[in-house]
């Protein structure tokens, strides 16, 4: 099993972001979407299941896990952190890592040999998708990008944002209503009924839920206003681009893949049978090694 190494980096405006490098060969970054950071499950066993090939990256995006969260909030300063954790895959990672709080067994006996650096592929998931493309379309030193349904909202069957999204969002966490924050994301932008929302609001997992609504309003600025097509930042990316998307997800999210394939030179479309939005790792890591690998 790879020696799983927690490190840090420091972002433009000196905000920590926490992350976690396991195995070796080419730099890989994993961006998270909503709700999720690098203990997640998915995104960590993909970590997992790639690091016999690649030196991958899993992080924190600021305000979750072990990262910091200096306001005030902005797409901008995520995709500086973003680039703050490429600039270090690529450079290598010459920095003193931090003891691991994984699992048992996991943790390196001392200072393990430093990465090999060098061209960086980038994979995002949902609203993490939006976040990869905008760091690709200006970082030099990242050589591929696929992306897992990036959510933006390009049809009549898209759902329909209330205005101000991101400031209703922040509004009712500021004054204490997280889990109404939580609601209003699910119901609102990720299309979950009410009555299963009310549902989950009983369960165990809720409280991790509200643990992480401040980053909800955060999730709204790196979409952007209704959830544009960014049509002009995906024309301006020049990298081999690979979108997927899952059969059983809504129809939106697939006519939205189509979409950003078709507005990115040269991207390819890709839709994995039996997927919804929640997609499985076993699924999604053996696309995303037959990618990175091609060429």
């Amino acid at each position: 099993m790879d020696t799983l190494v927690a490190g840090e980096v420091t972002s433009a405006d000196g905000t920590r972001i926490a992350f976690h490098r396991s195995g070796a060969g080419p730099p890989l970054v994993l961006v998270h979407g909503a709700f999720t950071g690098r203990d997640h499950p998915t995104l960590r066993e993909v970590a997992v299941a790639l690091s016999p090939w690649f030196t991958v990256y899993n992080y924190d995006r600021r305000g979750r896990g072990g990262s910091g969260d200096t306001p005030p909030h902005t797409a901008e300063r995520e995709i500086e952190d973003l680039a703050a954790v490429v600039a270090l895959a690529a450079a290598g990672d010459p920095v003193t890592p931090r003891a691991s709080p994984g699992p048992p067994g996991r943790e390196p006996p001392g200072r393990p040999e430093a990465p090999p650096g060098g061209p960086v592929m980038l994979f995002g998931g949902s609203s993490g998708a939006a976040l990869a493309l905008a760091a690709a379309a200006r970082d030099p030193a990242v050589a591929k990008l696929a992306l897992w349904e990036p959510p933006y909202h390009v049809g009549a069957c898209a759902p329909s944002l209330p205005a101000g999204f991101a400031a209703t969002l922040e509004g009712l966490v500021r004054r204490g209503r997280r889990g109404d924050a939580v609601e209003l994301f699910m119901v609102a932008a990720a299309e979950v009924p009410a009555d299963a929302v009310t549902a989950m609001r009983a369960g165990p997992s809720w409280p991790g839920l509200e643990a992480l609504a401040h980053t909800l309003a955060y999730e709204a600025a790196v979409m952007g206003p209704g959830n544009a097509l960014p049509t002009e930042l995906l024309a301006a990316i020049s990298l081999p681009t690979l979108v997927l998307n899952g059969a059983d997800s809504a129809r939106w999210m697939r006519d939205a893949g189509r979409a950003v394939a078709a507005a990115v030179p040269g991207a390819t479309h890709r839709v994995l049978d039996g997927q919804p939005h929640a997609v499985a790792a076993r699924s999604l890591a053996p696309e995303l090694l037959e990618f990175f690998v091609a060429g």
